[in-house]
């Protein structure tokens, strides 16, 4: 009984320090934005700071918001014999569980996603700057969809450390009646059965899932941005006024977000089943779905991430143009690129 208790008490110490972490996390941000004049120098540390702020809301918002769609989702992915389409999910999961059931897992959604937000968001801030300042500026126009994946790919490895722990608790949660109805009932629980191990062992399909999604995310949102200002929009950015700036940034998201969604999904549908089942692999999970069973659930899928990556980039653009962070507009040849290659004006 004892070392039960004990085992508890690891299991919520962990759980408070990651709370911890995220609340410094938020207050260092906001202070900065305090503390800073009305805009700051690009590439600074309070631009980071702001940047990983507008991550924190962008993604905490609006993954929590998708709550019941995202728990619907798993569902179909884990056991698509009882719930057959989303409609179908909906409906046993509210005849089940009520209408409450299906704000299974917000805490630790919300939890997760404002931490990987911080890092998806604030390190590709840094990683674009610094790989644009290796390359140099002409190779900078030249390679720019290069760039944007590789900084997006650098950012997410991180994010999707500070995401697992979280990630395994809301899994465990949405697709497991009765295993745990909270957070701080799910943690402990989980630490005790496997220790540390429950929380990252699905952090590697993470991997697989949010790296390709984020590469895709960010480099087709910024080419879709570019695209949208040079054939779409009537007038050059610069005489756009912000709102109709924040209309561009959600079309552009909204497209990111299909795409995201493809290209992620089986990676999705592995990790669903592998935080579900203790002891399971990766491997064996893949074997186990089949080509068939890794795209249960796209359908859902597609319409919560394209909603969701548009939202993100509207929240996100939002705190920029909030706390006027420099934007700058969309990428141009340089002059000494122009030379080079004999254009002219």
């Amino acid at each position: 009984i004892i070392m039960n208790k004990i085992t508890l008490i690891r299991g919520d110490l962990i759980l408070d320090n990651m709370v911890c972490v995220l609340s410094v996390s938020i207050l260092y941000c906001v202070r900065s934005a305090l503390d800073s004049d009305v805009s700051c120098e690009f590439g600074s540390k309070k631009y980071y700071a702001l940047c990983g702020f507008g991550g924190i809301l962008s993604c905490g918002i609006t993954h929590t918001a998708v709550v019941p769609l995202d728990l619907v989702k798993c569902r179909l992915q884990v056991d698509p014999d009882k719930y057959k389409s989303i409609f179908k999910g909906f409906s046993i999961t509210i005849k089940e569980d009520g209408m409450r059931g299906l704000a299974k897992g917000w805490a630790p959604t919300f939890i997760g996603y404002s931490m990987q937000g911080l890092c998806k968001f604030g390190f590709y801030e840094v990683f674009k700057i610094t790989y644009s300042d290796m390359i140099g500026e002409e190779n900078t126009y030249l390679w720019r969809t290069s760039l944007y994946l590789a900084a997006s790919a650098s950012a997410e490895f991180f994010a999707d450390i500070a995401l697992a722990p979280m990630e395994a608790c809301k899994v465990r949660i949405q697709t497991q009646p009765g295993y745990a109805n909270t957070l701080r009932q799910c943690a402990p629980k989980m630490f005790a059965e496997e220790g540390v191990w429950a929380f990252y062992k699905g952090v590697v399909p993470l991997w697989m899932r949010q790296i390709p999604y984020t590469m895709m995310k960010f480099a087709c949102f910024e080419r879709t941005v570019e695209l949208l200002y040079k054939h779409v929009v009537p007038k050059p950015r610069a005489e756009c006024s912000k709102g109709e700036q924040l209309v561009v940034t959600f079309v552009a998201g909204y497209i990111a977000g299909v795409f995201c969604a493809i290209v992620s999904h089986p990676a999705d549908s592995v990790v669903s089943v592998l935080n579900k089942e203790s002891g399971s692999t990766a491997i064996g999970v893949l074997k186990k779905l089949g080509p068939k069973g890794v795209w249960k659930g796209l359908v859902a899928r597609i319409i919560m991430i394209g909603t969701l990556t548009a939202l993100q980039w509207f929240i996100y653009d939002s705190v920029k143009v909030y706390f006027c962070l420099p934007r700058p507009p969309p990428p141009e040849m340089p002059e000494s690129l122009k030379k080079k290659l004999g254009i002219t004006e």
